[in-house]
């Protein structure tokens, strides 16, 4: 059964910068997308980013335009998926899910989620 596990989020203030984790088991995703989206209260789950498999041990990184710049997207080996949040912003406050298919864009067609974890950012 593919499990996939957050950790870190938690409380923050502007211009802090948090680390989540996540490591899926029961599978291998070498050849998967990992990545992260975000959802608020009243709004659609939204794609953040993604470490994608473009084939062999090739691997290319994407980030949504709102956190280009201040998040990285990092496999740290094939299970494994970290984001680094840097100069969080209020408006970065969400729960965030950690994601795992053969492509992440849409929240409607991922097939594995994490169980999400928080992140407050105040001002």
């Amino acid at each position: 059964q593919v499990q996939l596990i957050e950790s870190g989020g938690g409380l923050a203030q502007a211009g802090d910068s948090l680390r989540l984790s996540c490591a899926a088991s029961g599978g291998t995703f070498a050849r998967y997308a990992m990545g992260w989206f975000r959802q608020v209260p009243g709004k659609e789950r939204e794609f953040v980013a993604a470490v994608h498999w473009i084939g062999g041990n090739l691997y290319s990184a994407e980030h949504a335009d709102s956190v280009k710049g201040r998040f990285s997207c990092s496999r740290d080996n094939p299970n494994t998926v970290s984001l680094q949040m840097n100069s969080l912003k209020p408006e970065d406050t969400a729960v965030y899910y950690c994601a795992a298919d053969v492509e992440l864009k849409l929240a409607s067609s991922v097939t594995y989620w994490g169980q999400g974890t928080q992140v407050t950012v105040s001002s």
